[in-house]
């Protein structure tokens, strides 16, 4: 058994870890980084083109961002949390395009009006609402919305078409709305990253054990699933961003902070179109209203998709239950990450979340046809023939110990860190990885704090991010020139 020694071990290889991983390497060349993925490819579970729906998240299109309150408001503080957010990863990319460490733009990320899409006198009511809410704010000062029949078929021609003109229908649009393929834009980074030095990818790599040392380090030791035996990683810090593998991971690192947390795994499936004549005829993402206990994941969108090169058309997902908490995992991953710790929890929030439960039932127990009947909600003369079944990847959403309950199940993303700051893990879902450049940020925040106040580390992190340590939601000025200027570098400005 070797043994390896290095400042940064980077668990999975998808995302997350890519993104932290160029980050620190922009702020330190010198840093020793190893990167480890269970799979014999790099970004090939949720990051994966197929895996996840492509959307750059900014809350322009995803209703269940802003949800109506009691008395009738709007919430908007999520979306614009998002709309920022996704503005720092839109910021790193450009600066990475920029440098030339990453292609042409139109190779991971392409234009892509993002629009909602509602019907029904309530629901006609509540977009009207959303759109007075976030369009007097400059992060949306583009929406457009439009109840009018024509209008809204220049936009969705699919959607409208031999629609019944009597139908309330209304809907909203961003014109530089963003498809993003997440696996290519890993892939790249990767590939960048193996190009310098002090880097290293081991892939076929299962993390079976993490030991803390006296030092502060970590003993990571890991299986070679390809040639077989075993080979231990020292590190100084372990960031545990393998997709719905990191709870258990988190689980045998064992520090204080990962106790009480559990995940909910959520299958996914998507309606593929088959004919390339439907395909060309839609250039849009239109998002529309969640049924009632769906999970966030599971809000009904119709999707142009752009997957290596390739115009692709899906609508869904639809949700499902698997015990595995990664698409290429084991049945037997939910039983083993239970604990004493989370059990309470877990068992709390299976009690409490019954519509929930209800409802993927009635999702898995859909048939083909029930399936496409959604969908002509979306695209009245779909037809079955038309469109096949494909099987996404798995979203593990979080379980965590709560104050009013004993346990809360949580739809976002959150990272974890160690109080020593010697480790870190990301656990959940939407939004994330559109916004993983801001969650990386905040890792190296938390676990990075005194190399962060070092006047080269705080230079290099505003030209990566020239917005970082500002707030965006307040200064219009400052928003506006950041977005001119990635509109530009990633040419989300040019015709869809």
């Amino acid at each position: 058994m070797t043994t390896k020694t290095v400042d940064v071990l980077l668990v999975g290889a998808g995302a997350m870890s890519t993104t932290l991983g160029m980050i620190l390497k922009q702020l330190d060349p010198s840093l020793k980084i190893c990167m480890v993925e269970r799979l014999d490819h790099v970004a090939r579970e949720s990051t994966d083109g197929w895996n996840n729906a492509g959307t750059g998240h900014a809350a322009y299109c995803e209703l269940n961002y802003t949800p109506e309150q009691a008395d009738g408001s709007i919430n908007t503080s999520k979306a614009f949390a998002i709309n920022t957010s996704f503005e720092v990863s839109l910021q790193f990319w450009s600066y990475l395009v920029e440098q030339g460490n990453l292609p042409s733009p139109k190779e991971f990320i392409n234009p892509t009006p993002h629009s909602s899409f509602v019907w029904g006198e309530k629901n006609v009511e509540f977009l009207r609402k959303r759109y007075d809410a976030l369009s007097q704010h400059h992060c949306f000062t583009d929406m457009e919305y439009s109840e009018d029949h024509d209008t809204l078929r220049e936009w969705m021609p699919l959607v409208m078409k031999d629609r019944d003109p009597s139908d309330k229908v209304a809907g909203t649009r961003v014109r530089y709305g963003s498809d993003v393929n997440f696996g290519a834009l890993a892939r790249f980074m990767v590939l960048n990253l193996e190009q310098q030095d002090n880097f290293d990818l081991l892939l076929s790599r299962i993390v079976e054990d993490l030991d803390q040392q006296a030092d502060g380090s970590w003993n990571v030791k890991l299986k070679n699933t390809e040639k077989g035996g075993s080979e231990v990683i020292n590190s100084r810090f372990v960031f545990l961003g393998a997709g719905g593998g990191a709870l258990p991971l988190l689980q045998k690192s064992d520090i204080p902070e990962s106790k009480g947390y559990g995940g909910f795994p959520v299958s996914g499936m998507w309606l593929v179109c088959k004919r390339p004549e439907i395909i060309e005829q839609h250039q849009a993402k239109v998002y529309g209203m969640a049924p009632i206990g769906a999970p966030p994941m599971s809000v009904p969108h119709l999707d142009t998709r752009i997957i290596d090169g390739k115009k692709a058309l899906l609508f869904g997902p639809f949700a499902g239950f698997t015990t595995k908490f990664l698409k290429q995992g084991s049945f037997m991953d939910l039983p083993c990450s239970i604990r004493l710790g989370n059990l309470k929890p877990m068992l709390s929030v299976a009690k409490n979340n019954m519509d929930l439960t209800r409802y993927l039932i009635s999702e898995v127990m859909q048939s083909h046809t029930s399936r496409v009947d959604s969908l002509r909600n979306f695209f009245p003369e779909a037809k079955d023939e038309d469109w096949e079944l494909s099987y996404a990847g798995q979203r593990v959403q979080i379980i965590k110990p709560g104050t009013e309950t004993a346990g809360k199940l949580e739809f976002g993303t959150e990272v974890i860190t160690a109080q020593d700051g010697s480790l870190a893990a990301l656990l959940g879902a939407s939004p994330g990885a559109s916004t993983a450049v801001s969650a990386m940020l905040s890792i190296v925040e938390r676990c990075f704090a005194e190399r962060l106040k070092e006047d080269s580390w705080q230079q290099k992190i505003r030209e990566l991010v020239p917005s970082y340590g500002q707030n965006m939601t307040e200064d219009a000025d400052l928003l506006n020139r950041v977005r001119a200027r990635t509109l530009s570098v990633l040419e989300l400005d040019r015709q869809a």
